[in-house]
């Protein structure tokens, strides 16, 4: 957990996707722990409700789970979950604006993929 914290969302959600980031990483892997609130607190100078309100919110994802007096850990699959829901995200985010965008300019399907092509290659 290298990462600075930003201004422009809310420190919770912020802690939930680094989570997530380290799990697609492999930095966090399957089955191993996570770095406590009070870990997390310490380290980004939070109050340790906030570090613990991400934490929760990967918890009601699925991604994470606590072993009662230990810690909280990695749940197998998480990384798939991650990769789905974030593709998801990505195509209703950003595919649909750029689709919308890319007709009101009169790009065509295949201008597009050919401006992705130039882009990628």
């Amino acid at each position: 957990m290298l990462e600075n914290l930003g201004e422009d969302k809310s420190i919770y959600l912020q802690i939930s996707e680094m989570i997530e980031d380290e799990i697609l990483r492999d930095i966090l892997r399957e089955e191993e722990q996570v770095p406590s609130t009070t870990e997390l607190s310490k380290f980004y100078k939070i109050n340790p409700a906030t570090a613990a309100k991400g934490i929760n919110l990967l918890v009601d994802k699925d991604i994470l789970y606590k072993k009662r007096g230990i810690g909280m850990f990695v749940q197998a699959g998480a990384k798939e979950k991650i990769m789905e829901a974030r593709k998801k995200s990505f195509k209703e985010t950003y595919l649909k604006k750029l689709i919308t965008e890319a007709k009101l300019i009169g790009i065509t399907k295949s201008d597009l993929k050919r401006l992705i092509d130039e882009i990628t290659d």
